[in-house]
């Protein structure tokens, strides 16, 4: 059966604490905290730097069974490379711990800066390159270069997972001309997510389906990564979730209007609608 994960991108966050997080609340149970009222969140931190395989086993072990991490690809890859010439980088990135998340592991998401706009070729040989099973991913890993130290280096399956596993990618690019049936085609061609993002205007949108689940990034209603939802708009939302898992398509909500501290209680209240 379809199943719909909703949850915020990433958790450590000050503003948080006091006021979702309880007063004392240790920085170290936020994870466990925030597990126990959603069912999944956004690492974001992966996209600023390569974390440590010790950092995500340390989040699988934090969580629920039934918990699922999406990982944001990093920054390196997607902004400082545009997706050129990263067959190390991708190597090291799936090399610093991501397999330890074992069958926690999501989708993991690729978001492309607002300057970058559709080139074919090269979209095309990224998504050639992205791993598809833990099996690849490991294999993937095993390609890394000497720029992870040895005690930074992850490359065996997790004991939970079988190598067929499969891995799943979404997209979030900014430019217009990705809003284009070319480059719908390129991302339906390798199955890769096209992301819905909300982000109070500034991007497009982007609403089309390209692959066979879905994945939502909420950034905000009225202002950027400030603004909460609406009653009327999370109904909205609700309905579109429920709609999209009748038609037999899991589906990943991440909202990332985290700067005033709505992004928590927005999740929550936009699982109540769907419990």
């Amino acid at each position: 059966m379809s199943r719909c994960w909703v949850g915020v991108s990433g958790w450590r966050y000050p503003r948080w604490r006091g006021d979702f997080y309880p007063t004392g609340l240790r920085q170290r149970d936020e994870l466990t905290y925030t597990s126990e009222r959603m069912p999944s969140v956004e690492i974001n931190g992966s996209f600023y730097s390569l974390q440590r395989p010790t950092s995500y086993a340390s989040w699988a072990a934090a969580t629920p069974a039934d918990f699922v991490f999406a990982v944001k690809g990093g920054r390196f890859i997607t902004h400082l490379k545009q997706l050129h010439d990263v067959d190390a980088p991708l190597a090291n990135f799936f090399a610093s711990g991501v397999l330890a998340l074992g069958r926690k592991l999501g989708p993991v998401l690729w978001q492309l800066p607002a300057r970058m706009p559709l080139s074919p070729e090269r979209l095309d040989r990224f998504f050639t390159l992205l791993p598809r099973t833990h099996a690849e991913a490991a294999a993937l890993a095993a390609q890394h270069d000497g720029k992870l130290a040895e005690d930074r280096v992850l490359t065996d399956l997790a004991a939970d997972v079988r190598p067929d596993t499969p891995i799943r990618h979404a997209l979030e690019p900014r430019h217009p001309s990705f809003e284009t049936a070319e480059a719908r085609a390129i991302l339906a061609e390798h199955g890769i997510c096209m992301v819905v993002a909300d982000s109070a205007g500034v991007w497009p949108t982007m609403p089309d389906a390209t692959s066979n689940f879905r994945y939502v990034r909420l950034h905000g209603e009225t202002e950027l990564y400030a603004s909460g939802y609406t009653d009327a708009s999370l109904d909205r939302w609700a309905e579109q979730c429920r709609a999209w898992l009748a038609d037999g398509h899991d589906t990943y909500v991440y909202f990332d209007n985290d700067a005033k501290g709505h992004a928590p209680f927005d999740a929550v209240r936009l699982l109540d609608r769907l419990r």
